[in-house]
């Protein structure tokens, strides 16, 4: 434990030193995105041949706010969709890109392309990394336990020219950081890749369950990366959980899993273990008669210390379904961030979710904020959802209490 201490110890130390001179990181970390995609074709278009280096920080800021605009993802489609045709001159990025990731369309009202790169599979392991620092502070847990994660990295398509599109946590899933994550943390997966990388959900979610509960005892905490879908397994359960049982008694697989590569990867993991499906059998029996599922993870999975998802906006709805099968188990909202880049981390996972507190982690992308003002109209009454934009502000001119508009400028070429 004392190593895992010291990880997460230097981990946090990182956060609060980038976070306690955020000015001058955020200048630092605006430099670098310019000088690594110097020259690109979207910057050249409104920075011209600037010369960056020669620039201080200030005077970089300044003219960088005032020459580039605020864009939408409309604004950088034709770029983007010119790398997906398969265009290969820098247009965003120096940095070649080969793989597109697809976002959930809950901003725009529509899915997009947004490019992925080595540095989007870093900074995901590097929040991971921080949020599992800052929750061993209220929840410690074992090394070498097991996690039971519903992750899916769903199916992937080629575009015209070639490049792999798929979820960015598809990709971050299939990606080295992903097995990194893993071992620095030291908490596993319950799941295998064949699992993960499955592409059918319902025979994926059968197979996490199952192989859930072969580790049942070595469960440290559930995970997703959306709450509803820790609310749609636990339903799924719910239905299927004595084909689970007989699976779990004889060792076997339910012929409901098709899928030749899900077979063999479960079936080389479990063994015929009659006592656990005992177990099982009776809590199911007593949780399905007599508490209609209230509880029923820690009643599975006994020593899982909470449950970890993103629990905001969207996802505040299910929060009623998913603390009826968590009981008394602490809810933790997982990190805040988007498709094009990671924003904050929760510094307080020991408060409910409707209380969450991200901060934002300066060295990920540049950010700017836009004041936003409530309108009112002759009455003197607020308008709900009318506002008044501001001139965007830096992360070092945020104030207290103060409503805002984020703004992105990422590595990967788009904000």
């Amino acid at each position: 434990m004392e190593a895992a201490e010291a990880r997460h110890d230097d981990v946090i130390g990182w956060f609060e030193h980038v976070s306690e001179n955020a000015c001058k990181v955020q200048s630092e970390t605006l430099r670098r995105i310019l000088e690594l995609n110097s020259g690109v074709e979207y910057l050249k278009k409104w920075l011209g041949t600037v010369d960056v280096e020669k620039m201080d920080d200030y005077t970089l800021e300044t003219l960088f706010s005032s020459l580039v605009p605020i864009v939408s993802h409309a604004d950088l489609d034709p770029y983007i969709q010119r790398i997906a045709d398969g265009e290969t001159s820098p247009l965003l990025t120096q940095e070649p890109i080969t793989v597109l990731s697809l976002s959930s369309g809950t901003t725009e009202g529509r899915q997009k392309y947004v490019p992925f790169t080595r540095h989007s599979a870093q900074t995901t392991l590097q929040i991971f990394r921080l949020s599992a620092a800052f929750r061993s502070r209220f929840y410690p847990i074992r090394e070498g336990g097991r996690i039971l994660e519903f992750i899916y990295a769903g199916k992937e398509f080629k575009t015209l020219g070639g490049l792999t599109v798929g979820t960015a946590t598809a990709h971050y899933y299939a990606s080295e950081e992903f097995k990194t994550k893993q071992e620095i943390t030291k908490s596993f997966t319950c799941s295998p890749q064949e699992v993960i990388s499955g592409g059918d959900f319902g025979q994926c979610t059968y197979c996490h369950l199952l192989l859930g509960l072969h580790y049942s005892s070595q469960v440290e905490f559930v995970a997703s990366a959306f709450s509803y879908t820790i609310v749609q397994a636990f339903s799924f359960f719910e239905e299927i959980w004595r084909e689970i049982c007989a699976d779990i008694k004889e060792g076997s697989l339910n012929s409901r899993i098709t899928l030749p590569k899900l077979r063999k990867a479960v079936l080389a993991l479990i063994r015929p273990n009659p006592s656990l499906a005992s177990h099982i059998e009776e809590t199911c029996i007593e949780l399905e008669s007599n508490l209609g599922w209230c509880g029923l993870i820690p009643k599975l999975w006994p020593n899982a210390k909470f449950i970890s998802s993103i629990m905001t906006g969207s996802m505040l709805p299910y929060l009623k379904k998913l603390r009826h099968y968590a009981s008394s188990l602490p809810l933790v909202s997982a990190d805040y961030g988007s498709t094009e880049s990671w924003i904050g981390v929760n510094v307080d996972p020991h408060l409910p979710p409707e209380d969450v507190t991200f901060a934002v982690i300066p060295t990920f992308s540049y950010f700017e904020f836009i004041p936003l003002y409530r309108r009112q109209d002759e009455s003197d009454i607020c308008s709900d959802g009318d506002f008044v934009e501001d001139k965007p502000v830096p992360l070092s001119q945020v104030k207290l209490g103060q409503e805002y508009e984020l703004v992105l400028t990422t590595f990967t070429g788009t904000d």
